[in-house]
């Protein structure tokens, strides 16, 4: 079915026929166990260690999904959620990086995928979703060129256990984000700070990127492999010139830099001059490596930002001003709710040549949801999901390479420096006791998706 005519109350039937619907989520999120079953610590549980999360919080036990795995995907069962994208802990799997395979965790992952598939659930796997294994990150982490042999043996051991049962990879949640949040502004794990660990880290991504979507497609030509993108819509703060020119470098950064290596087009060198430095890291044969043909790609969208010129900001002179200082309604994130963006970023991806199919593997919204009566009524992302799904559907005729959607994220969880505080669930998580309510935005989807 073709229907691309706007309705009041839109379902998923008015998307075209063989549309993926799913929720997501991620392993250092929502397992904890940081301890158990073999698996030793990752660089996020180093990081929480080391008090650097919000109010010195922990995703020691985050969502307690390791254990309580299977009531959370009969939760989503009753959903009728039919995709569901989680990631694999690689210090779960590979305790010490590299080495000796820890079969407590492949059994604890077959379960997992095994348990979907019993509820008729479709598991897409993200390979890596920023919690390398802290030994690796003793030896440099994402600086360190080693990565890519790093990377490699995990991702044969993953794709020999699973790849017969799991039909879709994605090699990388958000590259920019964990490299520059994480190896150049500090306010993720590892903690490190500047360009000169942020353009090694960076390097090294897009070379991972490009190298293990190739061998994942030579280890099983049957699977479909992309890679994910953080992405926002980016404008000027004003007409002005040097507004607009502020606005093209952030476009640069942050929808540019990792989708157009892996195009064969480079990086973004001309609209951000210091990248030039990267090239210092090249060697005979990266920019092949860095090039793959994706059968499809997974955008991770949720606002627009304004940008204005900005003497003082370093290498960009450029800032994003918050919603907030704009007067705009926003999430407890700040992230303006701005539901013409999804669009805006489907359609400028759509105009890559070399991009196949593209899924919205993450939008969502936090907002500080309150328990009354044992049910969450939370009005504002019923209402924010609602209003980017009419505006995904919007756009189809213009992107026609859309192919699916999946809301970030399952559950309320560990998110990041941000600790316990944001909640992006559809399902509410009390933390203390580790009880499961479906909010409202989750039946809101699930009447959604059935038409009811």
């Amino acid at each position: 079915m073709n229907n691309y005519n706007k309705k009041e109350a839109i379902q998923a039937s008015d998307f075209p026929d063989g549309f993926i619907w799913g929720v997501s989520s991620a392993a250092a999120q929502t397992e904890g166990a940081f301890c158990e079953g073999g698996r030793a610590m990752s660089i996020w549980d180093d990081f929480a260690r080391r008090g650097k999360i919000k109010g010195k919080q922990t995703p020691f036990e985050a969502c307690q999904f390791y254990e309580k795995f299977e009531e959370d995907i009969a939760l989503l069962k009753s959903l009728n959620i039919p995709n569901f994208r989680f990631s694999l802990s690689w210090s779960r799997i590979l305790p010490q990086g590299t080495g000796t395979v820890n079969q407590a965790g492949i059994d604890f992952y077959h379960q997992v995928i095994d348990t979907c598939l019993s509820h008729g659930i479709e598991p897409w796997i993200t390979l890596y979703h920023w919690d390398l294994p802290m030994a690796l990150e003793e030896l440099g982490g994402w600086t360190n060129r080693a990565i890519l042999n790093w990377f490699e043996a995990y991702a044969t051991i993953c794709i020999a256990a699973f790849g017969s049962k799991v039909k879709h990879w994605m090699v990388l949640n958000e590259p920019l984000v964990f490299t520059g949040a994480g190896y150049f502004a500090g306010y993720h794990a590892p903690g490190k700070k500047g360009l000169k660990n942020f353009l090694p880290a960076a390097y090294h991504a897009a070379l991972v990127q490009g190298h293990i979507g190739k061998l994942i497609k030579r280890l099983n030509p049957n699977l479909q492999v992309g890679s994910t993108f953080s992405c926002s819509y980016n404008m000027p703060y004003s007409n002005k010139v040097k507004d607009v020119a502020a606005a093209k470098k952030v476009n640069a950064l942050l929808n540019r830099f990792f989708i157009e290596p892996s195009l064969g087009m480079g990086f973004p060198i001309k609209a951000i001059p210091v990248l030039a430095k990267i090239e210092a890291l090249k060697q005979p044969g990266d920019e092949a490596l860095m090039q793959v043909d994706f059968d499809f790609i997974g955008l991770q969208v949720y606002t627009r930002e304004l940008i204005k010129h900005s003497f003082f900001t370093p290498y960009l002179n450029a800032k994003i001003v918050p919603a907030h200082k704009r007067k705009v309604f926003h999430t407890k994130m700040n992230w303006e709710v701005y539901p013409d963006a999804i669009a805006e970023v489907i359609k400028s991806f759509s105009a890559y040549e070399g991009v196949k199919k593209i899924m919205i593997t993450e939008n969502g919204a936090s907002f500080s949801d309150v328990v009354i009566q044992g049910e969450v009524d939370d009005f504002h992302r019923q209402n924010y999901l609602q209003k980017h799904i009419e505006k995904m559907h919007e756009a189809l005729p213009f992107s026609p390479k859309l192919k699916g959607y999946f809301v970030w994220s399952a559950t309320d969880n560990f998110e990041w420096a941000e600790g316990y505080e944001q909640r992006f669930g559809l399902i509410y998580i009390n933390f203390k006791t580790q009880e499961r309510i479906v909010k409202k935005s989750g039946y809101w989807y699930r009447d959604f998706l059935t038409g009811a």
